[in-house]
C-alpha cells in the first residue's frame, strides 16, 4: 500500500465507523483512494445501482463483483476511450497483457492490483482456462475487475473465452471496444485501409492458422480487390507470401510489415510478396507485427516518396538561400 492511501486509511480508521463515516469512505473509494479490499475491511456493502448513480458515474459502468473487458488500443494512451480510462480509474484489480504499455500502466489507480497474464508465440505465462478464473476469484471476491487487452478485446482477443467463463459462473461483465491495431498502423502511417480505386474489401485474418494442418482459404485470400491484414504472422511470413502467390497474387504484389504501431517507435517495411522475406531478413522487425497486403500500400509508400522528395527540395532551396 503506498504512502498516500495508508495516511488516508489511518485517518479514516480514526474516526468511528458511523453512517456519515461510511458516506466519506465510499467517496474516498470511488477517487481510488481506497481499495475494494479496505472498504470490505470497515464493513462497507456494495453499493445499489440506485445509489451509484449518485456518487460517481463509474459506479454505474462497473460495480464492485463485476468485470469489464477493455481494449487498450494499439500502444499510443492517447488512442484509448474515455470509457476504456473510466473503467481503469474505477478498477480495483487489472488483468492485463503484454502488449498493454508502461505508460497506460503507469496511469492505473494507486491501490489497484495487477496481475500479468501475457502471451508470446510459444510462450503463454498463464494458460487462458486460468485467466478465466483468475478473473472469476476476483469477482467473487467483491473487486471491480479490468481486464485489459492491447487493441480490441474482440479481434483475436480469445474475448468470446473469457466471457464464457464468466457467464458460467454467473458474473457480470461489461464489453469496452478498442482500437484494432489496423485501424491504429493506417492512421499512423496516413493509409486508408479501404479505398475506391483500391480495395473494396477488408478481411482481418489470425496467422496463427498458417500451420499445415488448418490453412486458411488461401483461393478466397488471394483477391485484388480487398486489403488483408495478417495479425501474430511475422513467424509465418514465408509461407504467407507463398501461398498468395501460389494462388494467384503476383509476386509484385505489395505489401508491409508494421511493427509497434502508433507508438514513437513504430517501424514500417515496404515491400512486395516476391521480396518481403528477403527484405525483413536484412532489415529485421520485433513483434508485435502487422502484415497488410494490398494496392492500398502504394499509398502509403508513394507518400513516403512525395514526402521525402519535397523534404530534400526544402534542404536545397535553405542552403542556397544561405
Amino acid at each position: 500500500m503506498s504512502g498516500l492511501i495508508r495516511w488516508k486509511w489511518r485517518d479514516l480508521m480514526a474516526s468511528s465507523i458511523n453512517s456519515a463515516t461510511l458516506g466519506i469512505s465510499m467517496a474516498r473509494l470511488t477517487e481510488g483512494l481506497l481499495s475494494r479490499r479496505e472498504w470490505r475491511a470497515i464493513g462497507g456493502q456494495a453499493p445499489s445501482r440506485t445509489d451509484a448513480g449518485a456518487i460517481t458515474p463509474a459506479w454505474g459502468g462497473l460495480l464492485p463483483g463485476q468485470v469489464a473487458l477493455v481494449g487498450a488500443g494499439p500502444g499510443d494512451p492517447e488512442l484509448m476511450t474515455l470509457k476504456a480510462w473510466r473503467m481503469l480509474n474505477a478498477a480495483d484489480a487489472v488483468v492485463y497483457d503484454r502488449l498493454v504499455g508502461d505508460e497506460i500502466l503507469a496511469q492505473l489507480p494507486m491501490h489497484c492490483e495487477r496481475y500479468y497474464v501475457g502471451k508470446a508465440c510459444g510462450n503463454h505465462s498463464v494458460p487462458q482456462d486460468e485467466i478465466g478464473a483468475l478473473m472469476v476469484r476476483l469477482a467473487k471476491e467483491g473487486m471491480r475487475v479490468v481486464r485489459l487487452k492491447g487493441g480490441d478485446p474482440g479481434i483475436f482477443g480469445r474475448m468470446g473465452e473469457e466471457l464464457a467463463a464468466l457467464d458460467e459462473a454467473g458474473i457480470t461483465r461489461h464489453v469496452v471496444p478498442g482500437i484494432t491495431a489496423a485501424a491504429g498502423a493506417a492512421a499512423s502511417l496516413g493509409m486508408p485501409l479501404t479505398d475506391r480505386a483500391h480495395a473494396q474489401r477488408l478481411r482481418f485474418v489470425t496467422a496463427q492458422l498458417c500451420s499445415r494442418n488448418d490453412q486458411p482459404e488461401w483461393q478466397q485470400l488471394a483477391r485484388r480487390d480487398e486489403t488483408l491484414l495478417f495479425y501474430m504472422g511475422l513467424n509465418r511470413l514465408d509461407t504467407i507470401c507463398d501461398e498468395l502467390q501460389r494462388h494467384g497474387l503476383p509476386s509484385d504484389w505489395p505489401m508491409m510489415l508494421v511493427a509497434n504501431a502508433s507508438l514513437p517507435e513504430q517501424q514500417a517495411l515496404h515491400g512486395t510478396l516476391g521480396d518481403m522475406v528477403a527484405r525483413l531478413a536484412e532489415c529485421p522487425l520485433p513483434t508485435p507485427c502487422l502484415i497488410i497486403v494490398g494496392s492500398v500500400c502504394e499509398m502509403a509508400a508513394g507518400r513516403d516518396l512525395v514526402m521525402a522528395a519535397a523534404m530534400a527540395h526544402s534542404s536545397e532551396r535553405e542552403a542556397r538561400v544561405a
